[in-house]
């Protein structure tokens, strides 16, 4: 039955999706919200640019729910929050999920729910919590037919990479990707790896399941799109971007190229032609 709320997620025709990510202003981190300080204005703005899916917090998404209509982008219901972000870390880590979280996202019409798989250096029982996290989310999804979506993150040291910084390295992202399977997402939404050409090995490690790449960090078009197309290349469903998307001086362009590459096969050098086209 999850497999039903999947189908207003992927596109009929080339089976893949472009979620965009605007849940950071969940994690209490000032830097984080560059781009969405009037949350109205970038929804407004994202549902313009039609994207298959717009990722939001309980709290923000009535913004794209309530707005009259079918033809919207999906929603993705962000479901936990943490303190993981910043630099120094606080003393005392934390990893919490709304105890009704999946009877949220049954009421305010989400096609998934989305949680983190955080590994940190040194920091096993933030783990733990999110694997707690994701087993009561299963058991919840299962009863009400609400796919999972797991979020695997493995991080730097904060201290030594000067903040919010993923690790890229294979094995790791390969490993946290074979767990959130094992545990038993519906869908996986995983880094992209340093070296791009090993991303065939993410995809495999989570079997039948689809995956979606995270943006991360800001980066230049032409790099984004070209790594758009090499984990697209590689059997990726989809993507999972945020920054990229929300702080471009072009949401709409760079929406459209995205889309363009996803549903319409479009080279990463004809989709650049996009970005800034009226």
């Amino acid at each position: 039955m999850s497999h039903y709320r999947l189908n207003r997620l992927f596109n009929p025709s080339s089976g893949r999706c472009l979620d965009v990510a605007v849940d950071h202003g969940f994690f209490g981190e000032p830097s984080f919200l560059t781009g969405i300080e009037d949350m109205t204005t970038a929804v407004e703005a994202l549902v313009a640019a039609a994207p298959d899916a717009i990722q939001l917090t309980p709290g923000q998404a009535p913004l794209l729910q309530a707005r009259p209509g079918r033809a919207k982008p999906a929603l993705v219901l962000r479901t936990d929050v943490a303190n993981v972000y910043g630099n120094p870390l606080d003393t005392h880590l934390f990893s919490r999920h709304f105890p009704d979280a999946v009877e949220q996202a049954v009421r305010l019409d989400a096609v998934c729910v989305v949680a983190n798989l955080l590994q940190l250096p040194g920091r096993p029982e933030i783990r733990e919590r999110c694997i707690e996290t994701v087993m009561a989310l299963r058991a919840e999804c299962t009863r009400y037919g609400m796919p999972l979506m797991v979020e695997p993150l493995a991080m730097q040291d904060n201290a030594a990479a000067g903040g919010y910084m993923v690790d890229g390295d294979t094995r790791k992202i390969v490993s946290l990707v074979r767990q959130a399977r094992e545990l038993g997402a519906d869908l996986i939404k995983a880094d992209p790896t340093d070296d791009l050409d090993d991303y065939h090995l993410v995809v495999q490690a989570a079997g039948d399941l689809p995956v979606l790449v995270r943006g991360g960090g800001k980066v230049a078009d032409d790099e984004l799109l070209r790594r758009t197309a090499a984990v697209l290349a590689q059997g990726a469903r989809g993507i999972v971007y945020g920054r990229n998307i929300i702080q471009h001086p072009h949401p709409a362009g760079i929406t459209r190229a995205l889309m363009a590459m996803l549903h319409e096969d479009y080279t990463p050098e004809k989709a650049l032609s996009l970005v800034q086209a009226q």
